[in-house]
């Protein structure tokens, strides 16, 4: 058999398996909570694989090697950033967050927890919150098919859209059917095939190529051609450069499909471990996405060959150091990339508009058409993501940096405030949130703009700043809010056996 052939088995084999892991996940989703919250009972490992999973995308294997293979060390900055950012988010977030919202009403969503946290009894807070989750994940869930079709553009020579079809379809059935379990589940031996073919790809690569010394030298003789500086963190970056790449760290505290994972683990105190195994998980991957990208630059200029789009450097390398059927498990770790961070932003995505638009209106329906309402808003948020797909200009990077600024700079300031500020009122969290949005929308949409500062710094600081001011400016929270604070708090540290929601 050809090696594509080889390759072609191991990918159906892959989705074969993804299918079966969503029905099993089917099969124990019996109500709403079942199918945007796995009932709140994940398990650590569960949890920090799956956040994991859900969280780095295609980004981590096409978009972050392709960004070092052009520009060298100076873009690992954003993988610092995002790693201390996601310790930052499990450390202090995860376990307040876990706490507060069974406190506040056994809240399941985001935008539901801002207002039962702060009592909204018009619905502002869950209106405004589910649209920009609409609005960014639509966006985000885009970023994802494009890297589908890409990969099978770059793998198997399909036509782009073929691609993009095979991966937001197979993606689609197991969330459409299994929710969030499905996704959870599934993110589960993605991460686990992520890491896998994140420490195989390098390590083969450095072996193949006579050991380190053999690529620094081959990274040193490329560089002294281009004129550019591979090894280095600094050259060629400026202070606002190196700001801007840190800051995607921001982004943790607001992203919805991430922190969703802390509010289903199993107990607050769970949080600790699954830290642990989130950051030793996160630490691996990127190290071996940013070593990938290195080692890439140096094997395509030693041996003098060229590469049309460099976000394919982890697929080259993979068809050409493995057997063909390894080669294909490691293509499938791309394809486990990007389909676990779609199904997670479609399910969040679904909650929103069921969860946070609908069911608000006061209308009561059954266990069954609840989860059949989530499957349509799942549906209806990947048709539109898919055509935004089709459009081609903007890269896999631009489209998740896009997202990934709307959400931090709209939801984490409000995030940290709710659960770590009493004084926050239901006007200052609404118009932070709107605010934050909005200035990272209108910076990241001016060239100039946005060529200068990353649009989550303004629009985290503006969001925050507004957030205080206002609620300053208007009443303190009543009673009931500052006793489900104080509540939440102590269950956070362990100083109340259980929370009853309210």
């Amino acid at each position: 058999m050809s090696d594509q052939t080889w390759q072609t088995i191991a990918i159906v084999a892959y989705l074969v398996a993804m299918l079966c892991i969503g029905y099993a996940a089917f099969r124990s989703t019996d109500d709403l909570d079942d199918y945007m919250l796995g009932g709140r009972r994940l398990s650590p490992g569960v949890a920090a694989l799956s956040a994991g999973a859900s969280d780095m995308s295609g980004w981590l294997l096409m978009g972050l090697p392709g960004a070092i293979y052009l520009s060298g060390l100076i873009e690992a900055w954003i993988a610092i950033g995002l790693t201390i950012g996601a310790w930052l988010n499990w450390t202090f977030v995860a376990p307040r967050l876990r706490a507060y919202t069974e406190v506040a009403a056994n809240s399941i969503t985001v935008p539901s927890f801002f207002s039962n946290r702060l009592h909204d009894a018009q619905h502002l807070l869950r209106i405004a919150a589910g649209v920009i989750v609409l609005v960014f994940f639509t966006f985000y869930v885009s970023s994802g098919m494009v890297a589908g079709g890409t990969f099978f553009e770059s793998s198997f020579g399909f036509e782009y859209t073929t691609g993009l079809y095979i991966v937001a379809g197979v993606t689609l059935a197991y969330t459409l059917f299994g929710g969030f379990l499905g996704a959870t589940w599934t993110d589960v031996a993605q991460g686990l095939l992520m890491l896998a073919a994140l420490i195989a790809v390098p390590v083969v690569s450095i072996v193949e190529m006579g050991g380190w010394g053999a690529v620094v030298d081959g990274i040193k003789a490329a560089d002294a051609g281009a004129g550019t500086d591979h090894l280095s963190f600094l050259v060629g970056a400026s202070a606002t450069g190196v700001i801007s790449a840190v800051a995607w760290g921001l982004g943790y505290f607001g992203q919805p499909h991430i922190i969703v994972r802390f509010m289903a683990i199993r107990s607050p105190k769970d949080t600790k471990a699954g830290r642990r195994i989130g950051i030793g998980w996160m630490i691996l991957t990127a190290t071996g996405a940013v070593l990938t990208g290195l080692i890439g630059f140096a094997y395509i200029n030693v041996n003098g060959l060229t590469l049309d789009n460099p976000e394919t450097i982890f697929l080259y390398l993979s068809q050409v150091l493995f057997h063909p059927v390894v080669a294909g498990l490691v293509l499938a770790a791309v394809l486990a990339a990007i389909m676990s961070t779609i199904s997670s932003q479609l399910v969040v995505s679904s909650s929103a508009l069921v969860e946070d638009l609908v069911k608000m209106t006061g209308r009561t329906m059954s266990n069954r058409a609840e989860v059949m309402l989530g499957r349509t808003g799942v549906l209806l948020v990947a048709v539109v993501a898919g055509i935004i797909a089709l459009d081609r200009t903007a890269t896999i990077l631009d489209l998740v940096g896009f997202a990934w600024a709307g959400f931090g700079a709209a939801f984490g300031p409000i995030v940290l405030l709710s659960l770590y500020w009493r004084r926050l009122t239901r006007w200052g969290a609404l118009s932070g949130m709107v605010v934050g949005a909005t200035v990272a929308f209108v910076w990241g949409q001016t060239d100039s703009l946005a060529d200068t500062l990353y649009e989550i710094v303004p629009g985290f600081v503006a969001g925050l700043v507004v957030a205080v001011v206002v609620s300053l400016l208007t009443p303190r929270p009543g009673g009931a809010v500052l006793e489900e604070f104080e509540r939440a708090r102590r269950l956070a540290a362990g100083e109340e056996a259980d929370a009853v929601p309210a």
